[in-house]
């Protein structure tokens, strides 16, 4: 078969790092996929808008079927207070002991991963450029719906280039304009930050209205939710206050109409595809077409929770919070906050032993049935998936990124307007009405480090917790410390090299472009 010199370096440089993932991880994780490289049959292929849209949903899949999310997840919670782990075949207790190494698994995998993505993406702009439609017969109509495509994918691989630059700093930088090189080159954090920010304002008038789009595709709000997202971290991007930026993309997606569900147990249930006024844009799983991971591992994962509670087959007995978890809470029962779904029967609070299933409470957030509480169909013959979409970004970050930014020195906004959006969620959280009083705080509640815990009550295991404490200097410091931090039982201070994963080893074996960052 011949193959597309295009493609050469960067799935030579992919498949030599999922080669070494593979070959040292073979265990329940193993599911890395290989792409074909053959493109001679493009102006075959791409006939029709179907056949486009056809062509786009493969990125799309990368991200739901691969373990992307899995093993994002665990770096982004494992690492933080939000979770210990029974098991360590994907080297799970490295991250909570902030001791990861560039061999890590989980860190290679999302590099492998995210990459892979973002070259399917460079491939489809490529594919639906102005010059190549055209020469292909495409026109009016059709060829708008096709640039609409090409953003989508341009969002995607925006998306991707967030989490190498949230996670990694300074990570290879291979784009529509790059694939003919022989490897790509490094780009350094702020240059990247730019280059992301360019991109969705960019994109922003071509991609379709908010909540017009199919489930699952993003749209000018889920651009807006990631610009927000990037101008509150951009001081540890790039050392800027963006504060401002971060309040007016807010408004944006608040000003379209998005509002709260009525009830916190519904946002992840197997039918959480009706939650539709509060995600903004999500990951899909569908238990006919996807294998594990994903979903499936959020509500099999959590240690303890019977097939009852978590409509699957039962509990793999793996992850628990540590103790600093319940603590945020004004009870381990859904009674007064019902974003405390823990689990504690048969379960201990505080952690003496990570790999102890039983130590540490764990939740039911996760739960494969439907609202009436009914499971749902099993359209496999697994017997045991998952229906749960993930939602990447929803209306309550939005609103806590507006009142942080707020507090943080940003205009455009106001403290009385921050303070109703924090008491919409907390109007929720204790009554199933976010127009409810009964958890109402004052504006004299209202701190930083209100917000920080009012971020862990509502979006935890959301993959939110690492970028959070690294923001507020939390996570290597000894300002705030949890079970089992730096492998010390009371928690410790760890070098702040932690505050950023490495670049995989097998990529810096091949690409000489590339310099690891300080300290690995």
């Amino acid at each position: 078969m011949r193959t597309s010199k295009k493609y050469n370096s960067i799935w030579f440089l992919l498949g030599m790092l999922l080669l070494v993932i593979t070959i040292s991880f073979q265990s329940c994780t193993d599911d890395l996929e290989k792409l074909p490289l053959n493109s001679n049959t493009d102006d075959v292929h791409f006939t029709s808008v179907d056949a486009y849209k056809q062509s786009l949903a493969g990125a799309y899949s990368k991200m739901a079927y691969s373990t992307f999310l899995r093993f994002y997840w665990s770096m982004q919670e494992y690492s933080t207070d939000m979770a210990v782990s029974t098991w360590n075949d994907g080297g799970d207790g490295i991250y909570h002991e902030l001791a990861w190494s560039a061999d890590s698994p989980a860190i290679a995998n999302v590099y492998a991963a995210t990459l892979t993505m973002i070259t399917l993406c460079n491939d489809f702009v490529n594919q639906s450029s102005d010059e190549v439609i055209a020469k292909r017969g495409f026109s009016g109509a059709d060829a708008a719906e096709i640039k609409q495509f090409q953003a989508e994918a341009r969002y995607l691989r925006a998306y991707c280039f967030w989490i190498l630059m949230d996670c990694y700093g300074n990570p290879p930088f291979p784009t529509e304009k790059t694939l003919a090189k022989s490897y790509p080159t490094q780009i350094q954090r702020a240059d990247l930050f730019k280059y992301i920010e360019t991109e969705l304002k960019e994109i922003d008038p071509i991609l379709a209205e908010p909540k017009t789009n199919e489930l699952g595709r993003p749209d000018k709000a889920a651009a807006w939710a990631l610009l927000s997202r990037m101008y509150l971290n951009a001081n540890t991007y790039n050392g800027e206050n963006r504060y401002t930026d971060a309040i007016s993309y807010c408004n944006k997606i608040i000003n379209a109409g998005y509002t709260l569900e009525s009830n916190y147990a519904w946002l992840m249930l197997g039918d959480n595809h009706l939650n539709t006024n509060e995600f903004i844009f999500t990951i899909n799983y569908d238990n006919t077409n996807k294998t594990w991971y994903g979903t499936n591992f959020l509500a099999l994962g959590p240690a303890g929770v019977p097939a009852s509670l978590n409509g699957m087959s039962g509990s793999w007995s793996s992850f628990r919070f540590t103790q600093q978890v319940p603590a945020l809470f004004p009870s381990v029962t859904p009674t007064t906050d019902k974003r405390a779904l823990f689990y504690t029967s048969g379960q201990t609070l505080e952690v003496n032993k990570v790999t102890t299933s039983t130590d540490g409470y764990s939740a039911y957030k996760y739960r494969n049935v439907k609202r009436d509480g009914t499971p749902i169909p099993q359209n496999n013959s697994f017997g045991n998936l998952s229906d749960i979409d993930f939602p990447v970004f929803r209306l309550a970050e939005i609103y806590l990124t507006y009142a942080e930014a707020v507090l943080r020195g940003g205009t455009g906004g106001s403290n009385a307007t921050a303070l109703s959006y924090i008491n919409k969620i907390r109007g929720r959280a204790y009554a199933n009405d976010p127009a409810s009083t009964s958890g109402n705080i004052t504006s004299g509640q209202l701190t930083l480090d209100f917000i920080l815990d009012e971020r862990a009550r509502e979006l935890y295991w959301e993959t939110h917790r690492r970028t959070d404490l690294v923001r507020y200097n939390k996570l290597t410091t000894g300002t705030y410390l949890w079970a089992w931090k730096g492998g010390v039982k009371a928690g410790t201070a760890v070098d702040p090299k932690y505050n950023l994963f490495p670049i995989p080893t097998a990529d810096l074996l091949v690409n000489p472009n590339l310099k690891q960052i300080a300290g690995f």
